[in-house]
């Protein structure tokens, strides 16, 4: 029974660390405006990842190498949005290029002009396919602000690409369910995150005796224990998240990225070496501030008005617990029936640990030195 256990528990940590990677998800922006008109912000790296940008390949896209690509982007684009006004389809064209500049990078910003009224009362059906067979992890956010309505967003995902917005189908708490999605699968792709949570999910079923980890004796109290951590954890970071998103306080999203590098290096090493033994609420609350400012990144970008923009917050912190009590749920119960063997205490403890450790230093310096050690 525990060999078979222990191959399950390998595959789900197998899994937890064959994504290298760790990186703001993709994403592109696509506002439904006031005065029918769209706006649609492209991530660069993602234009230049799809049909090229950098001409001269020196690592640096530019004004110029944009302008030149117009056409191409525009096709590009086009061939992947298409939008019907009560049933009928809705032809787009961009009128002007430009860029902007979003917490995560530069964003080619097509101003498109659509050849119907896109009224409030009219029913609309968005077909998008933009990235999707480069990253199926790519997002795109349709934000609703045209007057005469509540302001809202959805998301288009690889498996829900098709949007269908009109006064019958949207409902007051349709962000909130939304964004409750959302935060579910950010926990779920976000690897430094996740690699967080479950270094703290694997020493639980654990304490340290004579400078040596030895397993815990009751469920009940290991798994308690480990639930106030989470909870601190969750505290933590959904303060800093409603304080970036509101304005409050900002910081450099590469300064925060690198932080959260080194909190997944601080608990790697606390493996190896625990001087952090009883109190990791409080290592987990210190941390969280840290990853609340990295959560945050999704949602800066939305453009919606007060109310909204709480349902967003609200949903996206409920879908990040429950995204991280469901790994709880999945690992700790299979942790703790394998907690006395040498296989849990050798290969996944240290095992996991020095992984994590080689991937965090690497996401370090990558982040520090804004480069990219393994293109």
């Amino acid at each position: 029974m525990k060999r078979a256990l222990s191959g399950v528990f390998t595959v789900c940590c197998l899994l937890l660390s064959l994504n290298a990677v760790a990186h703001k998800p993709s994403d592109s922006y696509l506002f439904l405006q006031t005065g029918s008109s769209l706006r649609w912000d492209l991530a660069l790296r993602d234009l230049e990842q799809a049909i090229g940008l950098d001409r001269n390949q020196d690592g640096q896209v530019t004004w110029g190498e944009v302008k030149q690509q117009q056409a191409a982007i525009s096709a590009y684009a086009l061939s992947r949005l298409q939008l019907q006004q009560d049933g009928q389809v809705c032809q787009l064209s961009l009128q002007q290029l430009q860029i902007d500049e979003h917490t995560d990078g530069a964003y080619a910003v097509l101003l498109l002009q659509p050849r119907c009224s896109l009224a409030a009362n009219a029913a609309l059906n968005f077909k998008y396919q933009l990235l999707f067979d480069i990253d199926p992890s790519h997002r795109g956010v349709l934000l609703d602000q045209r007057a005469g309505i509540a302001a809202s967003s959805m998301i288009f995902s690889k498996e829900q690409p098709e949007l269908s917005l009109s006064p019958q189908q949207l409902t007051r708490w349709s962000t909130l369910v939304n964004y409750i999605n959302e935060g579910i699968y950010h926990i779920w792709i976000g690897l430094d995150h996740l690699l967080f949570i479950s270094l703290l999910i694997l020493p639980s079923v654990l304490v340290v005796k004579d400078h040596r980890w030895q397993q815990v004796t009751a469920f009940r109290p290991a798994l308690w224990n480990l639930l106030k951590v989470i909870t601190a954890f969750t505290i933590a970071h959904s303060i800093t998240l409603c304080l970036a998103v509101l304005g409050v306080v900002s910081l450099p999203s590469r300064w925060v990225e690198s932080a959260i590098a080194v909190s997944i290096i601080v608990l790697a090493l606390n493996i190896f070496y625990p001087v952090i033994k009883h109190n990791q609420g409080w290592l987990a609350f210190g941390f969280g501030l840290l990853h609340g400012f990295g959560f945050a990144s999704v949602l800066m970008e939305l453009e919606l008005p007060q109310a909204t923009l709480v349902q967003a917050l609200l949903g996206f912190n409920l879908g990040v617990e429950l995204g991280q009590l469901m790994l709880v749920l999945l690992v700790f119960p299979l942790a703790y029936l394998l907690r006395s063997t040498k296989f849990y205490q050798v290969p996944i403890l240290y095992g996991s640990a020095a992984l994590t450790l080689v991937l965090a230093s690497i996401w370090l310096v990558e982040r520090a030195f804004d480069t990219a050690l393994f293109a």
